[in-house]
Order: C-alpha cells, then sequence, then structure tokens
C-alpha cells in the first residue's frame, strides 16, 4: 500500500483535469497526483470515441447494403457523388 497508513480515510480531490488524493485531515499542500481526465483527440480535433462510432456505423451501412438493394444503391450513389465532388488529386 505504500505510504498509506492501515485504516486511513482517503479524499480525492479534482482541480481543473488532474485528480489529487489525501488523507483525511491532512492538509491540502499534503495531496498527491493520482490521475486526470484523459480525452483523446483524432488529427481532425474530433473526440476519439466519436472517430470510432463513425467508422462502426459505416462499417454496418457497407455490411447491410450487401443484402438490401435499396441501401447499396443509396451508397453507391453517396460514393459517386463524393467522387464528383472531391476537391483533392488522387494519388
Amino acid at each position: 500500500m505504500g505510504q498509506l497508513k492501515p485504516g486511513s480515510s482517503l479524499i480525492y480531490e479534482r482541480d481543473g483535469d488532474t485528480v489529487y488524493r489525501r488523507e483525511t485531515g491532512a492538509a491540502p499542500s499534503t495531496r498527491v497526483e493520482v490521475g486526470w481526465e484523459y480525452d483523446p483527440r483524432t488529427s481532425n480535433g474530433r473526440p476519439l470515441h466519436e472517430e470510432i462510432k463513425e467508422a462502426k456505423l459505416w462499417g454496418d451501412i457497407r455490411r447491410a447494403a450487401r443484402t438490401n438493394p435499396a441501401l447499396q444503391d443509396a451508397l453507391e450513389r453517396v460514393i459517386m457523388i463524393y467522387h464528383l465532388t472531391r476537391t483533392e488529386k488522387l494519388p
């Protein structure tokens, strides 16, 4: 348990994105950093979990389109519009 005293109670505090702990009754200056808020972002600034959910959604759509002709047709039109409106050059 490191430097913890058996039977002691701990207080957890948050200051901004950082989480600290200290023993009950101890001065705030004795607190120890134990963690922080972690919000990974992608290169475009969006939260990583949103990018993952969107990628999963498109995967689900592509798999469902294999057996759904209307969905396959709509997906093909989306792909065509995407290629027609691209502004960057292909490699």
